[in-house]
């Protein structure tokens, strides 16, 4: 080891130089904080106190009072500080550095060897020592000041000055500090003369800050009408007096009182007489009524929802607003019902609706309500929008006259109960009359009516209608009665239908109604997207029906083929967009037509099952179905090794727990993937309640020992299972057939080194061996359905062979493949459905939260980070 000099001793104390220096200046910032602090306490607070302006509200002598204390005070805490404060030297600071290291390196670089400095061993060792202690000191921080000071200051009197002095500086007013000096005991006012303040505060709507007119010089000043001046005048009464003329009060004060308040409501002056003295010239912001209108005519949707589009507007913000309807009694035609004087009705009042956040000085809304159910509905009606500002001015617009949007309802019946439901809300003594109407229209109610029900509850409204036009009809009576034919109606119209079909023919009737009556774009638009969605239920019952249909007579399916609609969902989407574009275009006729014909081609469609060709399944079809069966039995044993594993961690775990988990791995670990494998699924599950049982004993350990027995021999069985797969795959000496075949060996490599781990009881390192197994034979079944589908394009057209010719066999009414038994089988677009996506996705997120447990044990995490970082 190289000699450690004295020059090395300096050359180490000089690198330590900044941390020392750093270490020195916080000392000297505690020195000062922990002896100054009740002096800039006091400073702090009497600053903010005539900053404030305290000595303005207060006597003279008080205020005198005041600042004796204040002054000795500042006189003990300055005393205090002399008591307290020690500037700190060099060695303080090195020994607080030196001190903050292991072993006092900095001090044993100063120190000289006072014993055995002739012996050169002794030296040496002295050196060693150095040199060890130099290479700590290189590692040498500055040392945190301790500012600390509480333990004096219990009350925490220094953050309150802090507090109030931070108020005085956003409220008050430096310039207020001077004024303190020039008071005298027992003087009233100020010994240089008098003083006056003043404020000008704007209506709070308008969010403009106060206006401090002591600092506002002579000249125009600009405020909103109902601004609020405040002024005080302090010193000998009558030295300072006021005169304005912006109030327009004619109860006026005499201007020599020392406290006037005033509302500014017009433009004029306001002048401060006497010493120091001011005048301004005040100009008054007007403030504008609100303006509001209506943009346009209100539009309804299918269900009758009114939307009225409207602007609003002012110069600070609207405050709120509303839209009131009334009758337009001269508007409406006044026939049948409508023909006596309507019952009285208050107007419709609703809110307008206002922005929530940001500004409201000028916007665009639209008011968004439903009042199909309102006696008004569908007939001339007045509607006025009011807005109100802060100031309360408001504003109304002229009557518009529109029509009250509400339902529609296209079903004759539905329609007839609706109509008279309006005349019975328009006045009761229709009563009778409407009852006599009901029982006319519902004379043969086979013929109107879907169900039983809905007749006898159309007699119920008939005999309750004929009962209260004898006994009279109270208020509550008849909207009791209203409602009832509301909801008779609703049901009429939109049926209570669980049957697809019937809902779908129920939509074509009602967009065939809404055609022919009128309806509005927005209707016919709602009515169009309840077909789209009742047509796709409809096709989705028979793609389920058509699978579950198996058809063994050839000759019988052939002559189904013959009649039967097929359609494609492109084709049906072209038809409906083809009648929704008629329709737009307003070439009603044309959309009746079509929607027509949609109705034909869809009560003749027939259910089509695909044929396996003449012969049955493929070779390679087989195969894929082979090696799909392994996959799953694969996925299965890999699912209850990593439950035996998570149990060999935790053997405490829930049995809670242990379910969700079979849960997510589809039953595929104990239940469904081990059929047919000699029952051992259910002896799996016999283990696993004896391991779980408590009075077991040893058989528990036992009972492991020959679960992870019974998995290696299952994995064994499938590993003979993949080889005999393998010697019946088709495709030999194609490059997509060879492909497969190194693929499956790489399975059988795996599946084999899985087995000899489960019977070492490794159950990571078996788990890993799994999933390399199955992702090979991924790749095998991906090749396997590039070498069919190469297969295939090579055949020629017309034997029953070509995928054109099975896949139009084996579709569905939409032209959809029915799945592994189709051309396309596993390798199709739709192999991977959206419950092994969304599958694939819970294991992975439960592999993430179980991975970030670290209360589990620290191998069961290394291999879920593994299992992440491969899938």
């Amino acid at each position: 080891m190289a000699s450690f000099s004295r020059h090395d001793v300096k050359r180490t104390l000089h690198a330590v130089r900044w941390p020392l220096r750093l270490t020195y200046v916080g000392m000297l910032a505690e020195a000062l904080v922990q002896s100054l602090w009740p002096l800039l306490t006091v400073c702090l607070f009497v600053l903010a106190a005539l900053m404030l302006g305290v000595q303005d509200m207060i006597a003279v002598e008080v205020v005198w009072a005041i600042a004796v204390i204040a002054g000795l005070s500042m006189i003990g805490a300055l005393g205090y500080a002399f008591m307290k404060f020690r500037l700190p030297t060099r060695a303080q600071a090195l020994t607080r550095l030196d001190a903050s290291l292991p072993g006092r390196p900095l001090q044993a670089l100063i120190d000289t060897q006072t014993i055995g400095a002739a012996d050169a061993a002794s030296t040496a060792v002295w050196r060693a020592h150095q040199a060890r202690m130099a290479r700590r000191a290189a590692d040498a921080e500055p040392v945190s000041a301790d500012l600390r000071v509480s333990s004096r200051d219990p009350y925490a009197l220094r953050y309150l000055a802090v507090l109030v002095f931070g108020i005085a500086l956003l409220f008050g007013s430096i310039w207020r500090v001077g004024s303190v000096t020039d008071m005298s005991p027992g003087g009233t006012g100020l010994a240089s003369g008098p003083v006056w303040e003043g404020w000008a505060e704007s209506p709070r709507y308008t969010g403009r800050p106060t206006i401090y007119l002591n600092d506002i010089p002579e000249g125009a000043l600009r405020v909103p009408v109902g601004s609020l001046i405040t002024l005080r005048l302090y010193g000998e009464v009558g030295a300072l007096t006021l005169s304005e003329t912006v109030s327009g009060r004619t109860d006026v004060p005499p201007a020599s009182d020392p406290a006037q308040d005033f509302t500014v409501v017009q433009d004029g002056t306001v002048e401060i007489n006497g010493p120091g003295g001011r005048s301004w010239q005040v100009e008054v912001i007007p403030d504008l009524p609100p303006q509001v209108a209506v943009l346009e005519d209100p539009t309804a949707s299918a269900m009758g929802e009114m939307t009225l589009p409207f602007e609003a507007s002012d110069d600070y913000g609207v405050e709120a607003g509303e839209a009131r309807f009334t009758l337009d009694l001269a508007s409406v035609d006044r026939r049948h019902g409508l023909t006596i004087d309507p019952e009285n009705r208050p107007e419709l009042v609703v809110p307008l609706p206002t922005p929530i956040a940001g500004n409201r000085q000028a916007f665009e809304e639209n008011l968004i309500e439903d009042f199909s159910e309102h006696a008004w509905a569908n007939l001339p009606v007045l509607v006025r929008l009011s807005a109100l500002d802060g100031a309360e001015q408001q504003f109304e617009t002229e009557p518009r006259a529109i029509t009250l949007p509400g339902r529609r309802f296209f079903d004759p019946v539905a329609a007839a109960v609706i109509e008279q439901r309006r005349d019975l809300l328009w006045s009761r003594a229709n009563n009778q009359r409407i009852s006599q109407i009901l029982r006319a229209t519902s004379y043969l109610p086979e013929d109107l009516f879907r169900s039983q029900t809905d007749a006898m509850r159309l007699r119920k409204v008939i005999r309750q209608l004929e009962t209260f036009a004898k006994y009279g009809l109270s208020d509550e009576m008849q909207e009791d009665l209203s409602q009832e034919m509301w909801d008779l109606a609703i049901i009429l119209e939109e049926g209570d239908l669980a049957d697809a079909a019937e809902r779908m023919r129920r939509a074509q009737e009602r967009l065939n109604e809404a055609i022919k009556n009128g309806a509005s774009d927005e209707e016919i638009a709602e009515l169009m997207r309840e077909l789209r969605r009742a047509t796709e239920d409809y096709l989705q019952q028979l793609s389920r029906q058509a699978q579950r249909q198996q058809q063994e007579n050839e000759e019988n399916q052939s002559g189904n083929n013959e009649n039967a609609m097929q359609m494609t969902q492109d084709d049906l989407q072209r038809m409906m967009d083809r009648i929704q574009e008629l329709m737009e275009q307003g070439r009603m006729a044309e959309a009746q037509q079509a929607l027509q014909e949609l109705q034909e081609m869809m009560e003749n469609m027939r259910v089509t099952q695909g044929q396996q060709g003449q012969g049955g399944q493929s070779p390679g079809e087989q195969a894929m179905e082979g090696l799909s069966e392994t996959l799953r039995e694969q996925q299965g044993l890999s699912d209850q090794a990593f439950r035996d594993l998570q149990e060999q961690f935790n053997p405490n775990a829930q049995a809670g727990e242990n379910q969700g988990n079979e849960g997510r791995s589809g039953g595929q670990g104990r239940g469904q993937s081990h059929e047919g494998q000699g029952g051992q699924g259910q002896e799996s599950d016999d283990d696993d309640t004896a391991q779980n049982d408590p009075q077991s004993g040893e058989g528990g350990e036992q009972g492991q020992g020959a679960d992870r027995g019974d998995l290696a021999q299952r994995q064994q069985a499938l590993r003979d299972e993949l080889r005999r797969q393998q010697g019946s795959l088709p495709g030999a000496g194609t490059p997509e057939g060879d492909a497969a075949r190194d693929a499956l060996d790489r399975a059988g490599r795996a599946m084999d080194g899985a087995e000899q781990a489960l019977r070492e009881d490794d159950l990571a390192e078996a788990i890993d061996n799994q999933g390399q197994a199955m992702e090979a034979l991924r790749e095998g079944m991906r090749a396997l359905g590039e070498m069919m589908a190469e297969q295939q394009r090579n055949q020629q057209p017309g034997q029953g062979n070509q995928p054109s010719d099975r896949r139009a066999e084996n579709r569905d009414p939409l032209g959809r493949e029915q799945g592994n038994s189709g051309a396309d089988g596993d390798t199709g677009p739709l192999a991977l459905n959206d419950d092994a996506y969304g599958r694939a996705r819970e294991l992975l997120d439960e592999i993430r939260r179980r991975s970030g447990e670290v209360a589990r044990p620290e191998e069961e995490r290394d291999y879920l980070k593994r299992l992440l970082d491969r899938f």
